[in-house]
């Protein structure tokens, strides 16, 4: 979690100012906030007609539960936790829904951040190797004949080759950055809802956000030579 640095409001209260991924995990991994999702539009109150797909998706949420009204029995959530799980519940179609929302609670619950395989960097590698008394060597497959005359006699040889592959996958890589982009811009979303909401009470969400483009290296720009 980021450093948390108390500011004071108008009425002379103490907030916690907190960025959005800190404010996230405050909610779901310190106050046990539960992420109350709605039912899908041609589902029953009965509890009939329920997907495989939304069954899967709320048993892939960790702690996550059906909004029936129903709290956590023996506990107390903090109400600025649930304005937050509020929030990321109401998360758009357009950012990835129900998917993503259930995405940032598990992630926040977790205290993790997305992995953007850092330092990942593509390889050409053989698709399989073998081990014997002389060590370990790429596996080779025929792929044609040719004919070479040897000693004075055409004899039939056959032509081998390697196999490779890329590992990891540069799609691999790209795929995982885009994801962490795809959550990036769902902590944007959640942290311009919560500003502009203005219904926390003892949280202040701040304008801090992750990196954007971790992988990114920044770029020193060269001094000039004024010789």
């Amino acid at each position: 979690m980021t450093l948390q640095r108390p500011i004071l409001n108008r009425g002379g209260r103490t907030k916690l100012a907190l960025g959005v991924q800190a404010a996230l995990e405050w909610a779901f991994r310190i106050e046990k906030a539960q992420l109350e999702l709605p039912h899908p539009k041609d589902v029953s109150e009965e509890g009939f007609g329920f997907g495989l797909e939304y069954v899967l998706l709320q048993r892939a949420a960790l702690g996550c539960k059906v909004d029936g009204g129903q709290h956590k029995m023996g506990s107390y959530t903090h109400p600025d936790a649930e304005v937050i799980a509020a929030t990321v519940a109401g998360m758009p179609d357009s950012l990835g829904g129900i998917r993503m929302a259930i995405r940032v609670a598990e992630l926040a619950r977790a205290g993790l951040t997305p992995d953007w395989m850092p330092g990942a960097v593509p390889r050409c590698v053989p698709v399989e190797t073998k081990r014997n008394q002389h060590g370990e060597r790429a596996t080779t497959v025929v792929v044609g004949t040719e004919r070479v005359l040897t000693r004075g006699k055409w004899r039939t040889v056959e032509v081998l080759a390697c196999p490779v592959t890329w590992r990891p996958h540069p799609e691999q890589i790209a795929s995982a950055r885009r994801g962490y982009q795809d959550w990036w811009q769902a902590l944007d979303w959640v942290r311009d809802g919560l500003i502009a909401g203005r219904m926390l009470r003892e949280v202040e969400v701040t304008d801090r956000m992750p990196k954007a483009q971790p992988w990114q290296r920044r770029q020193w720009a060269k001094p000039l030579n004024t010789a």
